[in-house]
C-alpha cells in the first residue's frame, strides 16, 4: 500500500488553500473543534447550573429544550442554522458559524445533564456547611460544590469533546472545507474512486486527536481533584 497520494497532497490536507485562500483541511477541523468544545462547555455548565439552581418553571422548560436538542440529528440542526435562519430571521450567518453553533448547542445539551448530575452527586451536607459559614447559595455553588464536582464531570466532558471532533466532519454538507471534505476533493480529482490510503490516513489522524484529548484529560484530572479536596476541607 502506497501513501504517495497522501504525501503529494499533504499540505492541502492540512491547510487547504491557505495562505493564498481560505483556511481548510485539518487546521479548520481543529479550529471548529476547539471553538465548539469551548462553547459547548460554557453552555453545558450554564445549563447544568440552571437545572440545579433555577426555579421549577425554568427547570421544566430547560429540560424540555435540552431533550429536544438531544433528540434531533446534528446534521438537521446544521441545516436549520444554515438555511432556516436566513428565511426566518433575515440573517445570513457564515457557514463556519452555523457549524459551531449547531455543534455547541447539541454538545451543551448533553453536558448540561452531566453537569447537573455532577453537582447533585455532592453530599447535601456540603451545601449546609457552606451556608453555615455565611456563604450565599451561589457562593457555595462556585466555591465549594463546583470544584468538587468538576473531576466527576471530566469523563463526560472528554467524551463530548471527542464526539465534537468527529462531528465536525458533518460540516461537509454545507460545503465547509474541513478535513474530510478536502480529502474527498483530493480523492475525486486524483483517483476518481475510493482511495484506501487517504481515508486510512484520515482515520489515523482522528484517532491521534481523540487519544490526545483523553490523555490530556487524565493529566488534568489530578489537578482538579486537588482543587476539589481543598474546597472540601474548607467546608
Amino acid at each position: 500500500m502506497s501513501f504517495s497520494i497522501v504525501l503529494d497532497n499533504l499540505l492541502y490536507l492540512l491547510l487547504a488553500g491557505w495562505p493564498q485562500g481560505a483556511l481548510g483541511g485539518l487546521a479548520l477541523t481543529l479550529v471548529l473543534s476547539v471553538l465548539s468544545a469551548f462553547l459547548s462547555a460554557v453552555l453545558g455548565l450554564g445549563f447544568g447550573v440552571l437545572l440545579v439552581m433555577a426555579p421549577a418553571v425554568i427547570r421544566y422548560f430547560l429540560t424540555a429544550l435540552l431533550g429536544f436538542l438531544r433528540a434531533i440529528p446534528i446534521i438537521m440542526l446544521i441545516f436549520w442554522f444554515a438555511f432556516l435562519l436566513p428565511v426566518v430571521l433575515a440573517v445570513n450567518p457564515p457557514k463556519l458559524l452555523t457549524v459551531v453553533l449547531a455543534l455547541s448547542c447539541i454538545g451543551g445539551a448533553y453536558l448540561g445533564h452531566s453537569v447537573a448530575a455532577g453537582l447533585g452527586s455532592i453530599a447535601a451536607g456540603q451545601w449546609g456547611a457552606g451556608l453555615a459559614l455565611g456563604f450565599t447559595r451561589w457562593q457555595v455553588l462556585w466555591q465549594l460544590i463546583l470544584p468538587q464536582a468538576l473531576p466527576r464531570m471530566m469523563p463526560s466532558f472528554v467524551n463530548q469533546w471527542v464526539s465534537l471532533v468527529k462531528d465536525t466532519s458533518l460540516a461537509y454538507i454545507i460545503s465547509v472545507q474541513e478535513f474530510l471534505y478536502v480529502a474527498r476533493q483530493i480523492d475525486g480529482k486524483t483517483t476518481g474512486a475510493f482511495s484506501t490510503e487517504i481515508y486510512l490516513f484520515i482515520g489515523i489522524v482522528y484517532f491521534c486527536i481523540c487519544m490526545g484529548l483523553t490523555l490530556f484529560a487524565r493529566r488534568l484530572e489530578p489537578v482538579l481533584q486537588r482543587a476539589g479536596g481543598k474546597a472540601n476541607s474548607l467546608a
